[in-house]
């Protein structure tokens, strides 16, 4: 992914839009820290995660298996949790099945489909890592109150709402 280092200031946004009228000089600032907050954080925690020798990608996999560990899930039901395609899911859950983590087993009621459950190593390797990862999340978090990550929230689904307009 490439993306600006630095975030320009508002002044260089102002006169940019003088040459491009199209260009909200405060609409920009504020996309432009968004997408550089959030390229940071996932480098932040995708580096972390590497200590414990697992991607991002994998990682969520665990954790959307970890929310019923007992219950086995279809890899297409993965993939639109994720948001990844089959093919994505496919390469992810082969790694994973790799190093032990997960198990793929027929599913009883249809032997043609396939099903994917946490086996007693992914697990376990889950539990010790998870209260790590929340532990950083409560620090990035925590420098801001509660009405402030309510806010945030509240904000970021009004963000969410337009991004439909950004596609067409």
């Amino acid at each position: 992914m490439l993306l600006l280092k630095e975030v320009p200031q508002y002044e260089c946004l102002l006169e940019l839009s003088h040459r491009y009228p199209e260009l909200n000089p405060s609409a920009m600032e504020a996309f432009l820290h968004l997408l550089r907050t959030s390229t940071d954080l996932f480098e932040a925690f995708s580096e972390a995660l590497a200590g414990h020798a697992i991607s991002q990608g994998r990682f969520i996999v665990l954790v959307l298996l970890n929310r019923d560990p007992d219950q086995p899930t279809n890899p297409a039901d993965l993939a639109d949790r994720a948001n990844v395609t089959r093919a994505t899911m496919t390469g992810l859950i082969d790694t994973l099945e790799r190093d032990g983590f997960v198990k793929r087993e027929n599913a009883p009621d249809d032997r043609r489909m396939m099903l994917v459950r946490l086996t007693d190593k992914g697990r376990n390797f889950i539990a010790r890592i998870l209260p790590e990862y929340f532990r950083r999340i409560a620090t990035v978090m925590g420098r801001l109150t509660e009405p402030e990550r309510k806010t945030l929230v509240s904000l970021m689904g009004k963000i969410q709402q337009g991004i439909p307009a950004a596609r067409s």
